[in-house]
């Protein structure tokens, strides 16, 4: 397997977390497109079928 590169350590122009004076913190979990990752919701809550939607589906 290749080895991962953490996002923190990397510039920020190939990760939101990347950047930064000295070892900052990589700040909110985002995946590589800028996206928030690990539980934020990226459904659109005007959608028309949101009705048939009664419950999430379980992690």
């Amino acid at each position: 397997r290749r080895p991962r590169t953490r996002p923190v350590a990397m510039n920020p122009v190939d990760h939101p977390m990347g950047g930064g004076e000295g070892r900052a913190s990589g700040g909110h979990p985002r995946s590589r497109n800028g996206i928030p990752a690990k539980g934020f919701r990226t459904r659109s809550k005007t959608k028309d079928t949101n009705r048939y939607i009664i419950e999430r589906r379980k992690k």
